[in-house]
């Protein structure tokens, strides 16, 4: 009589134990370790993600701050005390210039820069 393969495998035994039974304990046992390494990832990668939602909460509440202190600086009454404590002024009208006068303001060329030499002197070495 021949006996399927399948069954062979189930009843093939070692010291008592079938081997099938061998296998399928090695089977959850592997099933149970991807488990808790799964789960010390995800705790590891959860950490993390609080972390960098504090920091993130904390760099927020900088930057509300550091707005708060440029608008301070910026207001206009200030700005304006400032200018008249350096002996600053609004500029007058009456030194606006048109266009027929844009001439006459152009800034003159800078003078040309020294060329250096071309060709660099070179030494020569007794020996």
């Amino acid at each position: 009589m021949t006996r399927n393969p399948v069954q062979r495998l189930f009843d093939w035994k070692i010291r008592g134990i079938r081997w099938i039974e061998i296998i399928g304990l090695v089977c959850v046992a592997a099933m149970v370790f991807s488990v808790y390494v799964a789960k010390a990832a995800a705790a590891r990668e959860s950490a993390a993600i609080g972390q960098l939602e504090r920091q993130i909460a904390v760099n927020s509440q900088r930057v509300r701050l550091l707005r708060a202190e440029a608008a301070r600086l910026e207001r206009p009454g200030r700005l304006e005390a400032l200018s008249r404590d350096a002996g600053l002024a609004p500029v007058e009208m009456k030194r606006h210039a048109d266009e027929d006068a844009l001439a006459a303001l152009k800034p003159a060329p800078a003078p040309p820069a020294p060329a250096a030499d071309a060709a660099p002197a070179t030494v020569e070495v007794a020996r």
